[in-house]
């Protein structure tokens, strides 16, 4: 199960070098969006991931592909190769994914938190820096972003 929030975010606002934190390039693409089926290169790692419906909270499955298998499942995506920069900030308890996309969707920038229950979720008050929450904005989520919805 995944349970998660998604803010906006204007990096101007963001009061630290961001860029000194973790990161990895993602690129994902989706094969379906009903039910959403994602293929996802992150660095030299590579996975297919089935997600339910729903937007805070909803299943999530993940299965390691092979390079070979990722490199011949993308061609078959739909819509455009979503490309980002993940950049993971500890926050309290949490891990803020900061992600700055690239190419055509540059330059939206999301940060995602993921939490254990809905009750937490809830519950989360953001730092100051984050802007609005859309969680519940469809078109925010990636596949939405693939144009192919």
């Amino acid at each position: 199960m995944e349970i998660e929030r998604k803010y906006l975010i204007d990096l101007e606002s963001v009061p630290f070098d961001y860029k000194s934190y973790p990161a990895k390039v993602i690129e994902q693409g989706y094969l379906s969006t009903a039910p959403v089926v994602r293929v996802r290169k992150s660095n030299d790692s590579y996975e297919l991931t089935y997600k339910g419906k729903g937007n805070i909270e909803r299943e999530e499955y993940n299965h390691p592909l092979t390079k070979e298998a990722y490199e011949h499942l993308v061609k078959k995506a739909d819509g455009c190769i979503i490309k980002k920069i993940r950049y993971n900030i500890p926050y309290l308890k949490y891990t803020i994914e900061l992600d700055v996309f690239l190419n055509d969707l540059a330059p939206l920038v999301v940060a995602e938190v993921e939490f254990e229950t809905r009750e937490e979720a809830d519950s989360f008050t953001p730092p100051d820096w984050f802007g609005e929450d859309v969680s519940d904005k469809r078109e925010y989520k990636n596949s939405y972003l693939s144009g192919i919805n």
